[in-house]
């Protein structure tokens, strides 16, 4: 009876730590994985930049960048953002959001908020650079950034388009929306 509780209860604890990574791994209904990037770089000592790329292998129509960044016990901001010259320069909104109090930054990129057709084709490339100072002009030792979620329930997220395809395009009905939500992978590197 012992070893049967012992069981029960080591299949709830297991239930417990297995079932959130299971909700929160990556999903794509279009081909591979799509990974979003970013890539670390020093600028001096009281400033970094965060490069985010994507590789994506379908029509894409939305974004949403979530970072955690730390650097130790001093504290940053990321003070801007630069669409220009990415691959989402184009889109109708781009936006940064930061949080000093939990050390984040929330981007979101959307392509269309009237009338237009545009999207992010399938591809790999640069979409913002984003730099980082610190708040007390400390020197930042070393940066490191992380996907995170922020209020109210801002993840990594891909949104695809609803038309999908090369010669022949299919469209798919908005009645199933949740297929073209895409958990990208993340990578974070240092650059020299």
């Amino acid at each position: 009876m012992k070893r049967l509780r012992t069981i029960s209860l080591l299949m709830l604890v297991a239930s417990v730590v297995i079932l959130p990574a299971l909700a929160a791994a990556q999903v794509d209904n279009f081909g591979k994985i799509d990974t979003v990037y970013a890539d670390v770089a020093k600028i001096n000592d009281n400033n970094w930049t965060i490069t985010i790329s994507c590789t994506n292998d379908e029509s894409v129509v939305g974004l949403s960048v979530p970072l955690r960044m730390t650097a130790g016990m001093t504290k940053v901001v990321a003070d801007s953002a630069i669409y220009t010259g990415g691959r989402v320069e184009t889109f109708d909104y781009k936006g940064m959001r930061a949080d000093t109090a939990i050390q984040c930054v929330t981007l979101g990129m959307i392509a269309n908020l009237g009338p237009t057709h545009k999207i992010l084709d399938a591809g790999s490339g640069r979409l913002v650079t984003i730099f980082v100072s610190s708040l007390d002009k400390k020197p930042i030792e070393k940066l490191d950034v992380d996907t995170t979620t922020t209020n109210p329930n801002n993840s990594l997220l891909v949104i695809a388009s609803t038309v999908q395809g090369g010669a022949t395009p299919d469209t798919i009905p908005i009645a199933n929306r949740e297929i073209i939500e895409i958990r990208p992978a993340f990578v974070a590197k240092q650059v020299d």
